[in-house]
């Protein structure tokens, strides 16, 4: 199939991931499915252009302009800006790993992460992505996606990180519906069998789910039922932040 040049522009920048943040122009080329020279000459105009910038050891890195791009996303800079007087105060108040994240896809994407060196380690920073039904986060954003957003997820199969991952479809429906009903989700030994998260949803200003947020805990500390408000009180001030208001709290409109 031909590819246009703005499509092997993207082949190239699609070639990095969070297991592959440094490549050689080779890679490059391996991982973009093009010919070296093709690879060199894209490389070359992106470096150029600031979207990949060169180390010492000659390997290729994203580059400054996109992350400046990047933070111009609605749902990037002004949400992490928005909802960090809460994750830090819920940080505060758990001094554990406080997430926030996205959904994009099948994929949930980590927007932001506080974490102190006595914290259950995990495997989430910010721009990585993981399988929706394997996260906290990620169950709160399917949970609240579209009915055909959800008969479509894992139509392939769910991928199992532990023996405790979700791979039945019908338990991740049950899962979802509760999620909806209790207003949190509760992830457990789903990516490492050593970390629960609780996860609990973000509004905009029209009330749908824009982002979730949530923190994690070593499963042997785990105080759910006393995580569960705190989690769900910073997802309600970072909807407040937004400009989301519950009903009850929203003036009667005009006679």
């Amino acid at each position: 199939m031909h590819r246009s040049a703005a499509d092997r522009l993207l082949d190239v920048l699609g070639a990095y991931d969070q297991d592959h943040p440094a490549l050689t122009l080779t890679q490059l080329a391996h991982r973009a499915d093009l010919p070296l020279a093709t690879a060199h000459r894209l490389v070359a105009a992106l470096t150029g252009w600031g979207a990949l910038e060169r180390d010492d050891a000659g390997r290729y890195h994203v580059g400054l302009r996109l992350w400046e791009l990047a933070a111009l996303a609605p749902r990037g800079l002004g949400l992490r800006q928005a909802a960090l007087p809460f994750l830090e105060d819920l940080y505060e108040a758990t001094h554990e790993n406080v997430h926030l994240a996205v959904r994009d896809g099948s994929d949930v994407v980590y927007i932001e992460r506080l974490s102190g060196r006595s914290a259950v380690g995990v495997h989430s920073r910010v721009g990585a992505r993981w399988p929706l039904h394997a996260t906290g986060v990620g169950l709160v954003l399917l949970a609240h996606a579209g009915p055909g957003v959800q008969d479509r997820y894992g139509a392939e199969g769910l991928a199992a990180f532990t023996p405790y991952t979700v791979t039945d479809h019908d338990l991740l429906r049950r899962m979802l519906a509760e999620v909806r009903r209790g207003g949190v989700a509760v992830s457990d030994r789903q990516i490492t069998d050593d970390a629960l998260s609780v996860a609990a949803p973000v509004r905009g200003p029209h009330g749908d789910v824009v982002a979730a947020v949530s923190v994690v805990v070593p499963v042997a500390d785990a105080r759910t039922p006393a995580l569960i408000p705190a989690v769900q009180l910073a997802g309600r001030g970072i909807s407040r932040a937004l400009g989301w208001q519950p009903v009850s709290s929203r003036p009667p409109a005009s006679a």
